[in-house]
């Protein structure tokens, strides 16, 4: 039996188009319909495109649909992408939704516009002195454990205050909200509603820390009616990540 031939560059370029086109704009119809069912406006939800193991032709395919906000949770990748995709007009938003390690941080300033990740002390200070160097501002959003499971990332609920006013307290830091991952073993829905109060009794000491940046390619609509004003979506968007290359 004969082998079919591989599609030339070009072809394979307008197929992987096609098929990010028609996901992207399912999930937009998901976050429209989630929308109207929890009686939001729509526009009030960022969509932020979560491309870790994709390289960055998907991301220049992804601008090219509209896409603007692009989340990474590897730093290695990610400053490869930035760089790869900074002529891109108008300039994209980087997102840094990992868990991030403080030495990772002067790499991470030097191209994050907002990291999803902070939940510890020495990672405010880490980052404020990176975002020092690199004059440039890093929103930070506080990610919180919603039922304090370690190794996941995440800070306590009681400790959200202490680390809010410590970045609060960093020059070119700001606090910009709360973001939590869906204990695996609890509904999303009531989870994320404690991310909700928790962002509520939050904007009381920093009224601009209006994000709340919750829900993936699962329960974006339990994030939504929860409140989410951003929701990181990976594979709904861009299908099943390939394998890690084997080592040599």
């Amino acid at each position: 039996m004969t082998t079919p031939p591989r599609p030339a560059p070009e072809e394979s370029r307008e197929a992987r188009r096609a098929f990010l086109a028609g996901r992207l704009a399912a999930v937009r119809e998901r976050i429209g319909d989630a929308a109207r069912a929890a009686g939001r406006d729509h526009t009030g939800i960022t969509l932020i495109t979560a491309t870790k193991t994709w390289p960055a032709e998907d991301v220049r395919l992804l601008a090219g649909l509209g896409v603007r906000d692009v989340g990474e949770n590897q730093d290695r990748q990610a400053s490869a992408k930035a760089a790869a995709c900074a002529d891109l007009t108008p300039a994209l938003s980087w997102h840094f939704i990992g868990q991030l390690q403080s030495n990772k941080a002067p790499s991470v300033a030097r191209y994050a516009d907002m990291v999803h990740s902070v939940d510890r002390a020495s990672l405010v200070s880490a980052l404020g002195k990176a975002a020092q160097r690199a004059e440039r501002d890093l929103r930070c959003l506080i990610q919180v454990s919603l039922d304090g499971t370690a190794g996941r990332g995440g800070a306590h609920p009681d400790e959200v205050p202490r680390i809010a006013a410590l970045i609060a307290g960093l020059p070119r830091l700001t606090v910009a909200g709360v973001m939590a991952v869906a204990p695996p073993q609890e509904p999303a829905g009531p989870a994320f509603a404690r991310l909700r109060r928790l962002r509520e009794r939050l904007l009381g000491e920093h009224p601009g820390a209006v994000v709340m940046s919750a829900g993936m390619s699962g329960d974006l609509e339990a994030a939504i009616a929860a409140g989410a004003t951003h929701v990181r979506v990976g594979s709904a968007v861009l299908g099943h990540r390939p394998p890690a290359p084997l080592p040599h």
